[in-house]
């Protein structure tokens, strides 16, 4: 595996932190996300289709070299949390929630999620994340809604 594929696949090295990988690999994405205008939807569209397709092809490379789903590969996480993000306003306290709803459903993958994890490959890797961020999306839209109007 080149180093590029390594660091990218990895969450820029997060997967190998020894424990919690998936959380470390969220805040990577989160401190990404931090980049002025990278909130925009025409950037934080085509980088989360870019990363999920990229995803797919490192997890592919990433199961090969430890097995299934490793925790090495933090990519999918990246991709989750920008997804858990999409037209959520930017400001601290929606990143923490959104944080802790992605995470939360991450962990507990509601089906389909826990179905399609199932799948071999990098598309195994990548669409229950995707799917469990698309969840997360809706219940911090809902969150967001209730603290603003309520």
């Amino acid at each position: 595996m080149n180093i590029i594929s390594k660091t990218v696949g990895s969450g820029f090295f997060t997967g190998y932190i020894p424990f919690a990988s998936g959380t470390f690999g969220s805040l990577a994405a989160i401190i990404i996300y931090m980049i002025p205008g990278f909130q925009k939807l025409e950037i934080l569209i085509p980088a989360i289709i870019i990363v999920s397709l990229w995803g797919i092809h490192l997890g592919n490379i990433f199961e090969k070299e430890y097995g299934k789903d490793p925790a090495q590969c933090t990519i999918d996480e990246i991709a989750g949390m920008w997804i858990s993000l999409i037209l959520v306003p930017k400001t601290f306290a929606n990143i923490a929630i959104a944080f802790f709803v992605w995470r939360f459903f991450d962990i507990i993958k509601p089906p389909p999620a826990r179905q399609l994890e199932k799948l071999h490959g990098g598309l195994g890797i990548m669409i229950d994340d995707i799917v469990a961020a698309v969840y997360a999306l809706a219940v911090i839209h809902l969150i967001v809604y209730l603290i603003r109007y309520l």
